[in-house]
């Protein structure tokens, strides 16, 4: 049975101040939850309505179906749950290509962009301090696991870049045609809030400007959803690598 004061806190979790203030996050599924625990988060809680789920070392608690929904931060609960500690980011130089975020609000975007980095062998992640939090439940399911993989770093975005060496790349409607374009193995590649891009601050840093071209014969289609871009853009970099 879980008690009111952990229903309390675990619900309380779904905010990210209380994930702040207890340095804690949820997160639900069998394959989200193990992932997590082979990359060495601390488990605090776990969980679980059925007794064959996880090796009985990670000491789980039974509880009812019922009691997980009372819980749960899914329409649908899942038949388990865990509360782990948010791992400290300490930061280091990538020797590759990065992804900055500048400003991304959709937890299923980001959670989305951060399986494409995993996908791709991007281990590193730079965002505004505005970006959405990924231990946000909705953002950690989103990731399927791939958040144990790939660091993510919030920081000021614009203090950041101007202390690399490295190239920057812009994601802009006016930009470059990315296929016509000699891309490096290097770089950081920003991509812009949903509704407004590349901040103006941002794209002063840029030092070259890409685009993936429209391709449709009315050219009416005002942007592609920014997870769907990434996909794009990173499948294109690492095909030129």
């Amino acid at each position: 049975m879980v008690s009111k004061n952990q229903i309390k806190l675990i619900n309380s979790l779904q905010q990210k101040k209380y994930r702040k203030l207890h340095n804690l996050f949820i997160a639900e599924g069998k394959k989200v939850i193990q992932e997590l625990i082979d990359a060495n988060f601390s488990l605090e809680h776990l969980f679980v309505t059925k007794e064959n789920l996880f090796d009985s070392k990670y000491n789980f608690e039974l509880i009812s179906d019922n009691d997980l929904k009372k819980i749960s931060a899914l329409t649908t609960a899942n038949d388990c749950l865990a509360v782990f500690k948010i791992k400290e980011v300490n930061s280091h130089s990538s020797s590759g290509l990065e992804l900055a975020l500048d400003n991304i609000k959709d937890p299923g975007n980001i959670g989305t962009i951060i399986r494409l980095c995993d996908w791709f062998g991007i281990s590193k992640i730079v965002c505004t301090e505005e970006t959405v939090d990924i231990y946000n439940p909705k953002v950690v399911q989103a990731t399927m696991g791939s958040l144990a993989r790939v660091e993510v770093l919030y920081t000021n975005l614009a203090n950041y870049l101007k202390t690399t060496d490295l190239e920057i790349f812009g994601t802009f409607m006016e930009g470059t045609n990315i296929y016509k374009t000699e891309l490096p193995s290097k770089g950081i590649i920003i991509m812009g809030n949903e509704a407004n891009g590349i901040s103006t601050e941002i794209e002063n840093l840029v030092t070259q400007k890409i685009s993936i071209p429209r391709f449709g014969s009315l050219q009416q289609t005002e942007s592609l959803n920014v997870a769907t871009a990434t996909a794009v853009i990173l499948s294109e970099f690492k095909r030129n690598s």
